[in-house]
């Protein structure tokens, strides 16, 4: 039999799609390549905007089309907040909620012809699924380990929380022992990611059930960091809606913590902030950014901005301008502001017109630019760790603090970390030479 499988949306999604990879393995499947013929097509879908949505539509179709005779199986965000809307599709057979898609496995091998559907509510996505660890992920240099799952932020524009339940944290010696894996097996990054990183380890009783006397995101970085080898740690993302400059300044500390963080802002204005329900101001974020830029002036920041919310004034939208410059990101993810059916912020009036967002998030984007260029430029004549993933001739990988490089050279550098000495802006990135020669 053999299955293929189709990811849209976050680091946590892509773990989650591997960890299924390696049940179905294990149970003599094939896995094959989502633009072939299979029995089995699998859509880990996402649900953070309408577009998401769409595409997660758009490859359900596009699977059955490639095999008409086909098991289609629906898992993921989307398939928690409106499982009703993927079973109208005729092309859909099982759809499974985030409480139930690790036992996909055995639903499929149950399958008897109807379709069916699983969704635990929301006040029943409160435990870890606990399972084995991976050892290996398909074509990738970097290891992804989930750390945790759900959030309890409740932003205003966010339908996550109701996707993902409350925040619970996986055991940090199951994290541990995953991190030894895959660096025993030859991984020269480790990625900590979940829903809401930052959140690991904050539930009730959490430090006494393990034992562990730091909060629970730094003891399982002071551990991995302590592993012998060389490899590097990275955090997938940090929410200043749950860190300050304080918790920051504790992390970066451990010298295998790559210097690079997303850390998500989503507006430059005090008023948007507050009426996204997220809990902090623009001069306690740039605190966190200072601290880091004290710590490396080259440290990579970057970051989610969301034009058009809900009561966006041309003011309110200048401040977010002027924290991209400010700030000097590596990268600005630039969103226009969709309406999520559940969230707080589906009942706001004064609405962006469409026309408006469109403007905002132009001009954003072309900020974004500047800046960028401006920060890649200071980086001319520095010597970064990069660990090349890919290339013949040229190779390409990403610096610690995330910058995309590449090196013409005949060594064989794949997978491994190479000092080299930036020269210029080239493509998505830079170009370099390596620093040894």
């Amino acid at each position: 039999m053999k299955v293929a499988f189709h990811t849209l949306g976050c680091k946590v999604n892509q773990y989650e799609t591997e960890l299924l990879k390696e049940q179905f393995r294990k149970e003599g499947y094939e896995i094959t390549d989502e633009d072939s013929a299979a029995d089995v097509y699998i859509v880990n879908t996402c649900t953070v905007t309408n577009l998401a949505d769409r595409k997660s539509r758009q490859y359900i179709r596009k699977m059955k089309n490639l095999s008409k005779d086909s098991l289609i199986c629906v898992i993921g965000c989307y398939a928690q907040v409106d499982p009703e809307a993927l079973l109208k599709m005729p092309e859909v057979d099982i759809v499974l909620g985030n409480g139930e898609k690790h036992k996909l496995l055995d639903y499929v091998k149950e399958y008897e012809g109807e379709k069916l559907s699983h969704i635990l509510e929301y006040d029943e996505l409160s435990e870890y699924n606990e399972h084995d660890i991976i050892f290996s992920m398909e074509g990738r240099n970097r290891g992804f380990i989930k750390i945790e799952e759900g959030c309890d932020r409740f932003c205003s524009y966010c339908l996550i929380p109701f996707a993902r339940g409350h925040v619970r944290s996986r055991s940090p010696f199951e994290v541990i022992r995953e991190a030894k894996a895959l660096i025993e097996n030859g991984f020269k990054e480790i990625v900590l990611t979940g829903i809401n990183t930052a959140l690991y380890g904050t539930e009730e009783g959490f430090n006494e059930k393990y034992g562990v006397e730091l909060s629970g995101l730094e003891y399982i970085i002071r551990e991995i960091n302590s592993i012998p080898g060389e490899f590097r740690i990275r955090l997938s993302s940090l929410e200043p809606t749950v860190v300050n400059r304080e918790y920051v300044e504790r992390l970066i500390k451990y010298e295998k913590l790559c210097h690079h963080l997303h850390l998500s802002i989503q507006s430059g204005s005090d008023h948007i902030i507050s009426h996204m329900n997220r809990h902090y101001t623009r001069e306690e974020y740039m605190e966190i950014v200072d601290a880091l830029r004290r710590f490396d002036p080259y440290y990579g920041i970057t970051t989610d901005i969301i034009v058009g919310f809900s009561g966006e004034t041309e003011e309110d939208f200048m401040d977010s301008m002027d924290i991209v410059e400010r700030a000097k990101f590596l990268k600005v993810h630039t969103f226009k502001y969709s309406k999520r059916k559940g969230t707080r912020g589906y009942s706001f009036k004064d609405e962006v017109d469409s026309k408006g967002k469109d403007e905002r998030s132009e001009q954003l984007k072309e900020k974004s630019a500047e800046v960028t260029k401006e920060f890649l430029l200071s980086q001319v004549g520095t010597v970064r760790k990069v660990l090349f993933e890919e290339g013949e001739k040229v190779k390409s990988g990403y610096t610690d603090s995330y910058i995309k490089v590449y090196v013409e050279t005949e060594k064989d550098v794949l997978n491994s970390l190479m000092d080299v000495r930036l020269t210029g802006i080239y493509k998505d990135g830079m170009k370099g030479e390596l620093a040894n020669g």
